[in-house]
């Protein structure tokens, strides 16, 4: 057989197949999705929801156990010294049933909710990363959760109770050309007979040194009786063919599994195939929607980390007559730390509990509550160690061998910086964020700047967004955002005035609706390539919701009389903080140095600035930039090692 060649596709064909695996439809209400429409639906947030008492029973059951395992058989200095977990705690997580969180009960799992999943792996995350990362892998995009959302009841029977206790899975996607554009898929899946054969190399599969279970998406051709496109398999990882080349390294998170995974002519049962040909994309997003949560999980646990850590190092470190604490440089540090963990515990928090009551459709939460929580967590561990000084650079072991706390600030700045870029980069989060953000007007009036319709289409197209906008516009122009009295609940007697930030949300949110559909028609059909401005409008909504849920969980805590003054303070102190940042994003989209950027990158690219780069020595070794990834035989050892 002769070796596939790489896909060519234009960029034109790599959006179509972008725009064909989104989930179309808005069945549900989306508070994001409104509030990029300039419509402030608090109704959809507040009052907080809550888990039922007996989710909340079991959650807190399991938190506990989870709790004295990692106090009392992680090491997470050795895992980070070792660059491996080792396997007697992965045997004791797999005991504790750690792997079958979020799989029913009926399966042999613990049938935890949303919210106290991400708990546990905030829990789990904070003794070592790469813990975390393993457990989440595994459950939030490996095998189990297209199962339970695309998977046929004889596939749920087969494999959920092997993975809610024993077999770990991975989630294989990426390839050594292909990240985020998934047109350029190479590894293919042919049809015979009642199997499907794999060929090809995948990279970057966390879990994948480990696994006993693969998610494999596939390029199947199409031919008679074969739809054909991307599809999504279950794989046995023992499977004749299949070799793991590589153990990849990485600047933190030392103990991930991550390898390079190749495909040999593996034979995979049709029945192991999930949903319908063609349909793996649209699957690996949907299977995001929420999995994108337990990122931001283990970003809210770093911050309470980071805040602790402060907390005790600045009142203890003394510098010109009083503790560093109390001089404002330092504690303005400490203040951005201790709203941010706030906030962004009330984002998880919000959309994880929506999640598990299924009233609303979270697609934009999870990924505002994933961009929001990758850049913020990043914020503050660069702010931990920068808190810390000197030692914040230096290593928890060279602390400890010169007699001082193995505080591995260092660790969690490295471990953190990942997360920008996993499941979805910051840059392709803002442009898929910003897609969802403008689909109503898409579905108005996107025929008219779509070059491929005809003056009939254009002039209908025009006419229903005449009617569209007609009634939409006029609404942006007043609220309750304007009136003194609006949400005064939120501004109780001896408390801090949130109501006050809510009123600036509402406005800011129609600000922000006017502010899009004035560039939509300015640029029109140029709209998808001005990428700056597109992150801007997706970055003001990450604030305004940020800003939105810590007020509504500032309420429920005093509601429940749980910290609510002090949650109060917290509320105020970040959204006073995130209207800065707002108006500075505000100002930014008009007065900018975009054209002038790609003056300069065309310039770059031309080798206009060559004489810049001398005087330098490139300590970079030599090699491809990319990896040949040609189908075929593997030549390495198979470094796969089941943990058994």
């Amino acid at each position: 057989m002769s070796a596939p060649t790489k896909p060519k596709v234009s960029e034109r064909e790599a959006r179509q197949v972008a725009e064909a695996a989104r989930e179309q439809d808005w069945r549900k209400p989306s508070f994001a999705k409104e509030l990029f429409l300039g419509r402030f639906r608090l109704d959809l947030i507040h009052p907080h929801p809550l888990p039922s008492t007996e989710d909340a029973q079991r959650g807190e059951e399991f938190l506990a156990k989870l709790r004295d395992f990692c106090e009392t058989k992680v090491d997470g200095a050795q895992i980070e010294r070792d660059a491996q977990i080792p396997d007697a705690v992965i045997d004791g997580l797999k005991e504790l049933g750690a792997l079958g969180m979020k799989i029913d009960t009926k399966y042999g799992g613990l049938g935890l909710t949303q919210v106290y999943y991400n708990k546990a792996l905030a829990l789990a995350g904070s003794a070592n990363p790469a813990i975390g990362a393993l457990l989440s892998a595994h459950q939030s995009i490996g095998v189990p959760q297209p199962l339970k959302l695309f998977g046929t009841q004889e596939q749920k029977d087969t494999f959920l109770p092997r993975l809610a206790r024993t077999d770990i899975s991975a989630f294989l996607l990426t390839e050594p050309d292909v990240g985020s554009d998934p047109a350029r898929l190479a590894t293919t899946a042919v049809p015979d007979g009642d199997d499907y054969i794999l060929d090809g190399v995948k990279l970057w599969t966390t879990n994948g040194v480990v696994a006993d279970l693969l998610v494999v998406m596939a390029r199947v051709p199409k031919s008679e009786g074969h739809k054909g496109g991307i599809t999504a398999f279950v794989v046995e990882s023992s499977s004749p063919g299949i070799t793991v080349e590589n153990r990849n390294a990485f600047m933190g998170l030392r103990g991930l599994e991550n390898g390079v995974t190749r495909f040999h002519q593996v034979r995979v049962p049709a029945a192991n195939r999930i949903g319908p040909e063609g349909s793996g994309l649209k699957i690996a997003l949907t299977t995001l929607n929420t999995g994108r949560l337990s990122l931001p999980a283990m970003c809210a646990g770093a911050g309470k980390w980071c805040l602790k850590i402060a907390r005790e190092w600045t009142s203890v470190r003394e510098q010109w007559g009083k503790p560093v604490a109390h001089h404002e440089a330092v504690g303005s540090k400490i203040s951005f730390i201790a709203a941010t963990t706030f906030a962004l515990e009330a984002v998880l928090d919000l959309s994880s509990q929506m999640a598990d009551e299924n009233r609303n459709d979270i697609r934009m939460e999870a990924a505002l509550a994933k961009l929001y929580g990758s850049e913020m967590a990043w914020l503050m561990a660069d702010e931990l160690v920068q808190i810390r000084g000197g030692r914040g650079f230096e290593t928890a072991d060279s602390l400890a061998a010169r007699g001082e706390r193995a505080v591995p600030a260092e660790q969690l700045l490295r471990d953190m910086r990942i997360n920008r870029i996993f499941e979805g980069s910051t840059e392709i989060m803002h442009l898929l964020i910003a897609r969802e953000a403008v689909d109503a007007h898409l579905a108005v009036a996107g025929d008219i700047i779509d070059p491929d319709k005809s003056l009939g289409d254009k002039a209908r197209a025009g006419a229903h967004a005449t009617a569209f906008y007609a009634r939409w516009l006029p609404k942006l122009v007043a609220g309750p955002g304007q009136l003194p009295r609006s949400y005064a609940e939120f501004h109780p007697r001896g408390h801090a005035d949130l109501s006050t930030h809510l009123r600036y949300v509402e406005r800011a949110a129609r600000r922000l609706a006017r502010s899009t559909f004035y560039a939509m028609s300015r640029w029109q059909g140029r709209m998808e390539t001005k990428q700056g401005f597109l992150g801007r409008i997706v970055d003001i909504g990450a604030e305004l919701f940020a800003m939105s849920a810590a007020c509504v969980r500032a309420e429920l805590l005093r509601s429940t009389d749980d910290h609510g003054r002090e949650a109060y303070q917290l509320a105020d102190a970040f959204c006073r903080q995130s209207r800065i940042r707002v108006e500075e994003l505000f100002g930014r989209l008009w007065n900018n140095t975009d054209d002038l950027d790609r003056t300069v990158v065309k310039g770059v690219m031309a080798g206009t600035y060559t004489w810049l780069e001398e005087g330098v020595i490139d300590a970079s070794g030599d090699g491809p930039w990319i990896a040949d990834a040609t189908p075929g035989p593997s030549q390495r050892e198979n470094v796969h090692r089941p943990i058994r």
